[in-house]
């Protein structure tokens, strides 16, 4: 399994350097020659559109609607009063804001206890 490992890595190894060959090969070929400019043939005359006669409309005949009655309407309800003094409203106070405790912070580290290693038997 190796081995076919192996042998696919060189190939794929071979098959990038001759691409890279290839390329480089034809970055120094001389340039193309140019295309020559082809004449525009001249596009024949479009067709003229014949003209169409208009047809006449018959006139429709009209039909009179009866008239229908116009619908009443109820009279709108009259907006109840409202009182003109607005009464004023008291809040009550706003409770105080506790008092966060005073801690006393270490200003020094304390220091860690250090184990001495256990003696060696000999």
């Amino acid at each position: 399994m190796a081995s076919l490992n192996c042998f696919i890595l060189a190939l794929f190894i071979a098959v990038s350097l001759s691409r890279g060959e290839a390329a480089r090969h034809l970055l120094q070929l001389p340039p193309l020659p140019s295309v020559p400019s082809l004449p525009k043939p001249p596009l024949p005359p479009l067709p003229s559109i014949p003209s169409l006669p208009q047809p006449t409309l018959p006139t429709l005949p009209t039909t009179q609607q009866p008239s229908l009655p116009k619908p009443s309407l109820p009279p709108l309800p009259s907006m109840p009063t409202l009182p003109t003094v607005v009464p004023k409203v008291s809040l009550p106070p706003l409770p105080s804001m506790p008092s966060i405790p005073n801690i006393p912070l270490p200003t020094t580290i304390p220091s860690i206890p250090f184990l001495s290693p256990p003696p060696a038997g000999n």
